[in-house]
């Protein structure tokens, strides 16, 4: 199943804090309440923020009560403002958004229900792209595995962080698909788990074999040869390669470069930001206390201990071997590379946008 989609004029998705315990959809009718399916976490994962986020602009379009084009333009801008604030990181979020709001802006059709229907139409063909470029991601990034392959994997980057078969987990799957021999260290993620969490229950319900490990193994199992790859996804990568994803990222990098291991970040390129020189510019989220403090209901930690917990870290671009999209490897120099994906999957959008509009025409 996808882990967000749209029925009946809802947004429904998996609510990921409940994993690995249960599996419940959630389900949110207003913009606001789809801001908070994604500030709160019930979806995560840069690809399924994007794509939730989508739906919260079609959503924005059937419960407002404009009846001209310039009333509708106001309430989708207002919807824009509110999600994206969600979570600041996330690039994927505010391109998703500006592609549905960059559709109104251009398309004039004769009423504002055909709007509304366009649309939606287009956040379903974002989210169904999103799995196509996933799975194009997934191939190419098995590329560089091979077969017998100890592979270390930080926080969730499968089918839950995406509306299906996931970015670095992608790599994963699509190494099982053909046959390899591969083995995934899983680590925990510290304060959320989502490796603990999530991406042990996805690899050992597609029964791939993995074993989990506190985050601090995994310079151990690096220095005694027992790693071959890292690979990780990203929440947002700057024009110069650097890369912001889940806290913690950036040790590995620096330690698998001390042991000559490569490092591969997997993201499609909607995670790709040209406009900014270097990950120093990207903004890094901190969180709430009480994810450091407690774990689940259990409190940790003393009453009141200063808690600092930025969500996301930078791994500057020399630590990383090469950037998997789905236009291929990009290796540096990355300023070059990674435009060059850029413009070729952005031109794929526009092609797929004006065969749309063909066979409905």
């Amino acid at each position: 199943m996808r882990t967000v989609y749209w029925e009946d004029r809802k947004v429904k998705m998996i609510d990921q804090r409940l994993l690995p315990g249960e599996l419940v959809i959630a389900e949110f009718d207003t913009v606001e309440g789809t801001a908070r399916s994604i500030r709160e976490m019930y979806v995560r994962g840069a690809p399924a923020i994007g794509a939730t986020a989508a739906y919260g602009m079609a959503l924005a379009a059937y419960n407002s009560s404009a009846q001209d084009r310039d009333g509708l333009l106001n309430d989708l801008r207002a919807a824009k403002a509110t999600l994206d604030e969600a979570r600041p990181t996330a690039v994927n979020l505010a391109w998703a958004t500006a592609r549905l709001l960059d559709l109104a802006e251009h398309t004039v059709l004769p009423n504002v229900d055909d709007m509304r229907s366009a649309l939606l139409a287009e956040a379903e063909a974002l989210a169904d792209e999103d799995v196509e470029i996933n799975r194009r991601m997934g191939y190419h990034g098995a590329e560089v595995v091979p077969d017998g392959s100890n592979i270390l994997h930080h926080c969730n980057t499968g089918a839950l962080a995406t509306v299906d078969f996931g970015t670095a987990l992608g790599v994963v799957y699509a190494c099982q698909e053909q046959g390899k021999r591969i083995h995934v260290w899983v680590d925990e993620t510290r304060p959320r788990l989502q490796g603990a969490r999530l991406t042990a229950w996805e690899l050992m319900r597609a029964g791939v074999p993995m074993h989990l490990i506190a985050d601090n193994a995994a310079g151990h199992l690096m220095r005694t040869g027992q790693v071959d790859v890292v690979l990780f996804g990203a929440d947002r990568v700057a024009a110069n390669g650097d890369v912001a994803n889940k806290i913690g990222s950036y040790k590995l990098g620096v330690v698998a470069r001390e042991n000559g291991i490569p490092v591969y970040s997997v993201v499609p390129t909607s995670t790709i930001d040209l406009d900014l020189a270097s990950g120093d510019e990207i903004p890094i989220e901190e969180r709430g206390a009480e994810e450091v403090t407690h774990v689940g209901e259990t409190q940790i930690a003393p009453d009141d201990a200063p808690v600092y917990n930025p969500a996301f870290d930078v791994t500057p671009h020399r630590y990383i071997t090469g950037i998997i999209t789905e236009e291929g490897i990009c290796y540096p120099p990355f300023e070059l590379s990674l435009r060059r994906a850029k413009e070729a999957a952005e031109a794929r959008i526009r092609e797929n946008r004006a065969r749309r509009g063909t066979e409905n025409g």
